[in-house]
């Protein structure tokens, strides 16, 4: 799949579950989101929310001089129905937004996903400010306990699939240095590992639905949402490595776009 096959099921997925992912991170048990914001609260603003799907980090940032920046409709649909505004439908690698009046960029689970990535994180770096901050979460893929590990596999063999075809996986583990070779300095990397409570059909069919899978069928998405089902039960957890990665622009980079 080209990067254009890519970004045209990405558009595809979301505009057909808009808050998808917001919806399975409520199945843990500490919010991801509020991890994620917590670098920003203190940090001068604006703060553009990059891909922003549903806006769940709105909440979290009120004083910020908050943007939402997504491509898919469905999805800033569903975050105005939530009052979560102002929102542009926009792609990650093409801003409308001037060079240097950001001060903060939120990049919340798409950095693995958005595509051309160098593209993209030139673009974060031409609209912050000097100084400003990137707080971006990405999956981890590494972190998992014997325990984590199996859950993952069964929920991947019910899907009949191996892993997620992300076209940038070094931007999971490795995105602190993908942030350093593209002109940021890395303040902090860190990795959490959530869980998930899968207990019940509906956070099954959650967990079905909510990973990026290009080849799954109806058919077989049906298989695997009656064969979690059935897994699912009270106290079933499924561990979530996930890793966040904040950097800043400095305030003297000679490479800077559009000045």
């Amino acid at each position: 799949m080209d990067e254009d096959e890519w970004q045209r099921y990405v558009t595809a997925y979301h505009d057909a579950r808009p808050g998808i992912t917001e919806r399975l991170f409520a199945l843990a048990e500490t919010s991801p989101y509020a991890w994620l914001a917590e670098p920003l609260h203190a940090h001068p603003g604006p703060v553009l929310d990059l891909a922003c799907g549903s806006a769940p980090t709105r909440d979290m940032l009120p004083d910020t001089g908050w943007i939402g920046i997504d491509g898919s409709r469905g999805e800033l649909d569903e975050a105005a129905r939530r009052g979560r505004t102002p929102l542009v439908r926009a792609n990650a690698d093409a801003l409308p937004v001037r060079t240097g009046s950001i001060g903060a960029v939120c990049a919340a689970m798409c950095l693995q996903a958005v595509t051309p990535l160098p593209r993209v994180l030139g673009e974060i770096r031409r609209v912050l400010r000097p100084g400003g901050r990137c707080a971006a979460l990405v999956p981890a893929s590494s972190g998992l306990s014997a325990r984590g590990a199996a859950g993952w596999v069964r929920v991947m063999g019910a899907l009949r699939a191996v892993h997620q075809p992300w076209p940038n996986p070094d931007a999971r583990d490795g995105l602190a240095g993908l942030l350093r070779r593209a002109g940021f300095r890395v303040r902090s990397d860190e990795r959490h590992v959530f869980t998930l409570a899968i207990e019940t059909p509906r956070a099954a069919a959650l967990l079905a639905d909510g990973l990026y899978l290009p080849g799954l069928t109806a058919r077989r998405a049906e298989s695997a949402r009656r064969s979690l089902a059935r897994w699912a039960r009270p106290g079933r957890r499924l561990q979530l490595p996930l890793r966040r990665v904040v950097a800043e622009y400095p305030a003297a980079y000679p490479g800077r776009d559009g000045v």
